[in-house]
């Protein structure tokens, strides 16, 4: 496979599984972070990453758009619910590094 199919293939799995997480509102981040160890708040700072590294101005609220479909606030008002104590807790055993938002 030469590198052009590649990186065309590539980007249209990219957007199919943001197209994926757009339309399951109902899976929570802190789920995604617990089960996958990412979540809707990661791909957006490679997104964000990507889009600097290919010298575009981009600040990360613009880039959670992309990913969330809407302005992430409110993604968060409409869709996210608290964590629970459980999933704080197994977020906390796994990604000690990590804070929850």
């Amino acid at each position: 496979m030469d590198e052009q199919t590649q990186l065309a293939i590539e980007a249209a799995a990219w957007r199919k599984l943001v197209e994926h997480f757009q339309k399951r509102t109902d899976v929570q981040n802190i789920d995604l972070m617990n089960m996958a160890g990412f979540c809707r708040n990661c791909m957006s700072k490679w997104y964000h990453g990507a889009a600097q590294a290919q010298g575009l101005t981009m600040d990360y609220e613009q880039a959670r758009e992309v990913i969330y479909g809407m302005p992430y606030n409110a993604f968060k008002d409409k869709f996210q619910k608290p964590a629970t104590p459980e999933q704080l807790a197994t977020y906390d055993a796994i990604r000690p590094d990590q804070k929850t938002e």
